[in-house]
């Protein structure tokens, strides 16, 4: 699949304001006056990292994107790279959520201990702030379980509660991709509700797309913004979780949720 990026790399962006809190400059935008609004993340306002290079968050970002556009599941909005107010850096197609029906948890949420609510996966027992016993869920849905397939794939160190944006159909994207692909296996997701379930045919039907594409034109496309070496580590873990046969439950060595979780 190929989504048509073109409308996000012509016009002016204008920004409307800092999105906050946001440990990198995030603005949103507009494209011309009154224009399609974006998310921008200039490389100019990338915090340096100790374990990622200095000035590539961007191009992570866009990575993401061109591995969710092969997907075809439309996991991460539609993205590119261009040039800002302040410079190079990642446009992002804003999406409007929708508010979650009142009595019903979030996608990703914490909620008191007790049953986990229909329809949702427990991943971890916590203490509140007040000391109060709760848990950390997350829907049991297929945009959710294709969120977690593509966090594999891509090697998503921050996959946070607040990176899943409810859309009003019920469809979830990801944002914010800017630690991913690192050679080392470094996952870091709520979505551990899912670990150990098998692959369905569709999502096995997925990485061998990516796997496929890795010979190909997606390799090219991913070269050109990821160090040869990080593209070597996606076929791998394409290769592993088509060996395994299901989702990856989490290991030691290597925080399993990122901090803070929201």
């Amino acid at each position: 699949m190929t989504t048509d990026s073109s409308p996000l790399l012509q016009g002016e962006l204008h920004v409307l304001g800092r999105i906050m809190p946001a440990s990198n400059h995030t603005f949103l935008t507009e494209l011309g006056e009154g224009g399609t609004r974006c998310v921008y993340k200039p490389v100019s306002g990338e915090r340096p990292l100790w374990d990622f290079p200095d000035g590539t968050l961007a191009q992570r970002e866009y990575a993401a994107w061109v591995v969710s556009d092969h997907l075809g599941w439309d996991v991460v909005p539609t993205t590119v790279l261009r040039e800002g107010p302040v410079g190079l850096g990642m446009v992002q197609l804003w999406k409007d959520t929708v508010e979650t029906p009142e009595g019903r948890p979030d996608p990703v949420d914490v909620v008191p201990e007790g049953p986990v609510p229909p329809g949702f996966l427990h991943v971890l027992d916590a203490t509140g702030g007040r000391d109060e016993p709760v848990m950390l869920v997350h829907e049991d849905s297929r945009p959710l379980r294709r969120m977690a397939v593509f966090d594999v794939v891509t090697n998503n160190t921050d996959r946070k509660g607040g990176h899943v944006l409810a859309m009003a159909d019920g469809h979830r994207h990801g944002v914010d991709h800017g630690v991913c692909f690192h050679v080392e296996d470094k996952l870091r997701t709520v979505l551990w509700g899912f670990a150990g379930q098998p692959l369905d045919a569709a999502e096995r039907d997925g990485v061998e797309r990516v796997l496929t594409g890795l010979d190909g034109e997606l390799r090219e496309r991913l070269e050109d913004l990821l160090a040869v070496a990080e593209v070597d580590a996606v076929a791998r873990r394409c290769q592993r979780l088509l060996r395994q046969g299901h989702l990856p439950v989490p290991a030691g060595g290597w925080p399993s949720i990122p901090w803070p979780p929201f």
